[in-house]
């Protein structure tokens, strides 16, 4: 990878987002045209010869330009793109997305790799909001006397109580923090959002103009309503993570282990450690929520 001719440069836009533009000579895109080729000609199946065993000629013919560039877009860029944030130092938090340029034969190429790192996360006296909230609720629940008096709660009632404590402070959370979430974050969620709930609308027989008068909306109050929605849920993940980076809360080899070993069946038990930085984040985030919770 380090052979491969290139040459970049790098823009900061505003909150913590990065474009990324490269250059690649004529040279280098050749070379890894003549490596791509071969790569898919090697997995050719083409009638009378065995697999990948067709003659040059032959699967030139059945192996299209496109076919190439989209080989060389995903296994050059991954390999560029790696290079360059760790040489410039940059900590996305999304994977990139990637412009093609410019892609003519004989030309350079350019591309534009557009990332985001984690936004600046500015929380306050969040203790002393939580701590207000706890114990306006718990004042609330003091028994007065000569009052009637209060009923024995059960588990359900608890756990409903306690939600309903959690979210509260959540929202004082999310009100009190400011988080410049990046407009690339929100733009990538966003038409993944729309994307899914236009395959979804498929699905069920309609189309999407049905959908929205079904809903009362134009399609414009839907971006807005979904923008919302994805602004507060990254903005309370980021305060979140930023409130577990202060308070050095962290998650243990045991305590993975333990729930790796809860999972009784054998594949999913494998998914699971496959994913084992996803599962540290949950249980980090759990974790996050019950200091909150005992503040």
């Amino acid at each position: 990878m380090g052979l491969l001719m290139y040459s970049h440069s790098v823009k900061k836009l505003p909150k913590g987002t990065f474009e990324i533009t490269v250059q690649l000579p004529w040279a280098t895109v050749e070379k890894e045209t003549t490596k791509a080729f071969q790569t898919l000609a090697d997995n050719l199946e083409v009638e009378g010869y065995r697999k990948g065993k067709a003659p040059k000629a032959l699967a030139e013919k059945h192996v299209k330009k496109e076919s190439i560039y989209q080989q060389i877009i995903r296994t050059l860029f991954p390999d560029i793109y790696s290079e360059i944030i760790k040489k410039e130092d940059l900590k996305p938090v999304i994977s990139p997305r990637v412009d093609l340029k410019k892609a003519k034969e004989n030309e350079p190429w350019e591309l534009i790799f557009t990332l985001a790192e984690k936004p600046t996360v500015v929380l306050g006296d969040y203790k002393k909001t939580l701590k207000e909230i706890k114990e306006k609720r718990n004042k609330a629940d003091i028994w007065v006397p000569g009052s009637e008096p209060k009923p024995e709660e059960d588990e359900k009632e608890k756990a409903r109580k306690q939600q309903a404590l959690l979210n509260e402070m959540l929202g004082a959370l999310l009100e009190s923090s400011k988080v410049e979430v990046s407009d690339f974050i929100l733009e990538e969620e966003l038409n993944s959002r729309l994307s899914r709930l236009v395959d979804d609308i498929q699905k069920l027989g309609m189309t999407t103009e049905t959908y929205l008068q079904s809903k009362n909306l134009t399609m414009e109050q839907l971006r807005e309503q979904f923008l919302k929605e994805i602004m507060e849920t990254h903005s309370l993940e980021f305060a979140l993570n930023e409130i577990a980076e202060k308070e050095k809360i962290a998650v243990e080899n045991e305590e993975l282990e333990k729930l790796f070993t809860s999972i009784k069946d054998n594949k999913e038990r494998a998914a699971a450690m496959q994913n084992a930085y996803y599962y540290a984040a949950l249980l980090r985030k759990q974790k996050t929520l019950d200091f909150l919770l005992s503040l």
